[in-house]
């Protein structure tokens, strides 16, 4: 410890760009995904959104569809880019690649208990907190950008928001050009802690 007073950090969250999974009604959790041809137009614009928004490094799930949304958005930029495999969308086992209408009716039964041979939303949230934690201590004051999926975002809302998990399964789909979260300090009110889940 320095003895200076630590900062909050000021967390951005933007959806990976859309993929041609997404365009077919396919829920592809730990699939890599692809993204397509509109989406690799998103990604060029969530760049023009970011670039000059005081970004001091972008964190990115290690799924293909993130990697590559971060990858367009900052071609040709000195922007800082790191993967974290505790970003990834939830774990849908055995229904990773299924209709994306079979995973919607079955969402509210995996908050706790994990999807055959995957994860629960509850576990992605416990992930997510961690990769918080860490967060805290090493970009103190900053300005983060997440590229991530929807349980990525649940998990913020539940630990930055007092969003319910139960209540943001059920929500409908909802997409706007990023969510804007505070991360406060260590030992502050609100601060992610490494809790047991």
């Amino acid at each position: 410890m320095t003895g200076r007073a630590m900062m909050p950090i000021r967390l951005v969250y933007e959806t990976h760009a859309t993929t041609t999974d997404n365009e077919a009604g396919i829920a592809t959790g730990w699939m890599p995904g692809s993204l397509s041809p509109t989406g690799r137009r998103q990604a060029r614009e969530l760049g023009d959104r970011r670039r000059n928004d005081g970004i001091a490094a972008v964190f990115t799930s290690d799924l293909h569809r993130a990697v590559d949304t971060a990858r367009i958005a900052f071609a040709g930029t000195t922007l800082p880019i790191h993967h974290d495999p505790r970003l990834r969308e939830c774990n849908y086992g055995h229904l990773n690649g299924c209709p994306q209408t079979v995973l919607v009716a079955r969402r509210g039964q995996h908050i706790d208990e994990p999807f055959p041979g995957g994860q629960s939303y509850r576990e992605v949230l416990a992930a997510t907190e961690d990769f918080l934690a860490d967060l805290a201590t090493r970009w103190d004051g900053s300005r983060i950008l997440l590229i991530a999926h929807s349980a990525n975002r649940w998990a913020l809302d539940c630990l930055l928001a007092d969003a319910r998990l139960e209540d943001l399964v059920q929500a409908p789909a909802h997409w706007q050009p990023g969510w804007e979260y505070t991360l406060p300090p260590l030992g502050q009110p609100g601060e992610p802690s490494r809790s047991e889940h």
